[in-house]
């Protein structure tokens, strides 16, 4: 949880993280984090986690698109577990501080494995598949809570925004690679291929977890229920700085996130490429944002940087060629940076027994706006056409981030 800067003269408190004889005033730096014991496995684990949802989504996209011809559809199949979040966030989220992180981490990424396994058999029935993707949307709902929990645990005293840094540039490392080596997989493999070897990278990062951390007491005491999620959530919603902020955090990126829901549809042949240029942007943002802007500097770039998430995306109502579409990605995706930035206000407005908590409303409320932002984003391309939803999609994140941004106005 980030702390306020000390007086002049005033005595820092060292960080258990920092190596001994360490110098506790200087800026951490990448390598820093990977001195800390257990932030390894915990990053080589979400890593290949995050390259088997990358292969896996692409391959469900093509193989429904392939079968049904509808963008509707091809993008609920990418984004679709994101609408099952909404369930788990009200009725699983209390475990994120009350069970042990490795244990559930692992047999989340099990799960994971098996489910994808599941996907790959042929003559799988559509309503299976979409069944398949709910049952993974729900687990993937605790998930969240629990990473991003354990990752603050590991690494406290401010050091939780450029170690979140170095989460998304690797999660935008990883889908570039993903998508590149999906998109080149599945123009010579069917889908099934693809599937199953996403389904083999979600039982290594199961392993890496098993095997990487070391079994630790959950946060907070008591049972996780429905009923202290549900009470959990009402406190963390009852301040109105936290609210603003995590409509900050899932509105813009939901609704920018629809539009990235219909590369498929937009470019059946190319949505690899226009998938690794959105990633290969995010890279760049989360790296600018993390670790080359200054905390004073950063913090006044929240607002423009989600303009910047939505703007490119207008463009598209001018049905733009290949190369000017993956620009404008590219472009684009450098605006999740912002989310950096709000993540760690919203860890300054939060108690530290909540922490998990509050960070698995954060990543489950998100990837709800996400689901519901490919669905409302294929809906209307399937009554207009793929630029024209992107461009409203685009144009209703510019206005979400201007509502959000006035009440803060004195």
């Amino acid at each position: 949880m980030p702390t306020q800067k000390p007086a002049p003269g005033a005595p820092r408190t060292p960080n258990p993280a920092d190596p001994p004889g360490a110098d506790p005033t200087h800026r951490p730096r990448y390598t820093d984090l990977f001195r800390t014991p257990e932030f390894t496995p915990l990053f080589l684990s979400s890593a290949a986690h995050t390259a088997a949802q990358t292969l896996t989504g692409l391959a469900l996209g093509t193989l429904v698109y392939e079968a049904t011809d509808s963008p509707l559809l091809s993008a609920l199949s990418m984004f679709g577990p994101s609408l099952a979040q909404v369930l788990g966030a009200t009725v699983l989220l209390s475990g994120a501080d009350r069970l042990s992180p490795r244990a559930t981490l692992t047999g989340i990424s099990a799960t994971f494995a098996l489910g994808t396994a599941l996907l790959a058999a042929p003559g799988l029935p559509l309503w299976s598949l979409f069944l398949v993707i709910l049952v993974q949307g729900l687990v993937a709902a605790l998930g969240g809570g629990v990473r991003w929990g354990l990752l603050h645990e590991l690494v406290p005293n401010g050091r939780y925004l450029p170690a979140r840094s170095v989460f998304n540039m690797m999660s935008g490392l990883t889908q570039v690679a993903g998508y590149a080596t999906g998109g080149a997989l599945l123009t010579t493999l069917a889908p099934g291929p693809t599937l199953l070897l996403g389904a083999t990278l979600h039982a290594v990062a199961a392993a890496v977890t098993r095997l990487g951390l070391t079994p630790r007491p959950a946060r907070t005491r008591g049972r996780p229920t429905p009923a202290e999620t549900w009470r959990t959530n009402r406190v963390l919603w009852s301040s109105r700085p936290r609210r603003l902020t995590y409509l900050g955090l899932w509105l813009p990126n939901g609704l920018v996130v629809g539009c990235e829901s219909l590369f498929v549809s937009y470019e059946p042949g190319a949505a690899g490429t226009l998938f690794a240029c959105a990633a290969l942007g995010m890279l760049a943002g989360d790296l600018t944002v993390g670790r080359l802007l200054p905390p004073t500097t950063r913090r006044r770039l929240a607002t423009p940087l989600l303009l910047l998430l939505a703007t490119p995306y207008t463009l598209f109502a001018l049905h733009p060629p290949l190369p000017v579409a993956a620009l404008c990605a590219a472009l684009a995706s450098v605006g999740f940076g912002a989310s950096l930035v709000q993540q760690e206000r919203l860890m300054s407005l939060t108690p530290p027994e909540l922490g998990g908590h509050a960070l698995g409303l954060h990543s489950a409320g998100m990837l709800t706006c996400q689901g519901l932002s490919a669905a409302a984003a294929g809906a209307t391309a399937q009554l207009t056409s793929p630029p024209t939803a992107i461009t409203l999609l685009s144009l209703t994140s510019l206005a979400a981030t201007a509502a959000l941004t006035l009440p803060r106005r004195p």
